[in-house]
C-alpha cells in the first residue's frame, strides 16, 4: 500500500478545514486531454485509489484557464497549446461545501518535464471505450459529456 493512501483519510479533513478558513468558496479544475488517437489521458495519484481526470485547484489571483495549464504542466507534463476549450462546471457539494470543478478539453498539447513532487503514481492515455474498471464515477460521467455529447451535469 503506498503511505500517503493510508494517510489521506486523517489528513483530508485538516486540508477541507484550512481550505475553508481560507477561502469561502473553493474552485478546481479537470482536463480531458487527448492524444492523436482520441484517447483520453487519467492519472492515479498516490493518496487516493481509482484514476481520476488530471488537475487541481485555483490558486488566489489565478484564472481558471491559468491553473489547468499550470496543473497539467505540473502533474503531467502536459503543455497546453493555445487555449483549452471550457466544457461545463459542476458543483460539488456534496464532496465539500462551497466547491465547483469546471472541466476543460485539451486537443493541442506537447510532453514536457513533469514536476508533480510525487502527487502522480501513473499517468496514461485510455481509449474511452475501455475506461479503467477503477475510474471515478465524476470522471467517467465528464468523458461521456465531453467525447459522446451526453448532456452535463450541474453536479460533480
Amino acid at each position: 500500500m503506498i503511505w500517503r493512501r493510508a494517510v489521506e483519510p486523517f489528513t483530508r479533513p485538516l486540508f477541507f478545514l484550512w481550505s475553508r478558513l481560507t477561502r469561502g468558496k473553493t474552485l478546481g479544475v479537470r482536463g480531458v486531454v487527448l492524444n492523436e488517437q482520441g484517447h483520453v489521458l487519467l492519472v492515479e495519484h498516490t493518496y487516493l485509489k481509482g484514476w481520476y481526470l488530471p488537475g487541481g485547484g485555483v490558486d488566489a489571483g489565478e484564472t481558471t484557464e491559468a491553473a489547468l495549464v499550470r496543473e497539467l504542466r505540473e502533474e503531467v507534463g502536459v503543455e497546453v497549446e493555445g487555449r483549452p476549450r471550457l466544457l461545463s462546471i459542476h458543483s460539488a457539494e456534496k464532496l465539500f461545501k462551497g466547491d465547483h470543478v469546471l472541466v476543460y478539453r485539451v486537443d493541442k498539447w506537447r510532453q514536457v518535464a513533469s514536476d508533480a513532487h510525487g502527487e502522480i503514481l501513473k499517468a496514461e492515455f485510455f481509449p474511452p471505450d475501455a475506461l479503467p474498471a477503477d475510474i471515478t464515477r465524476s470522471s467517467r460521467e465528464r468523458i461521456a459529456e465531453a467525447l459522446q455529447g451526453a448532456e452535463a451535469s450541474p453536479h460533480w
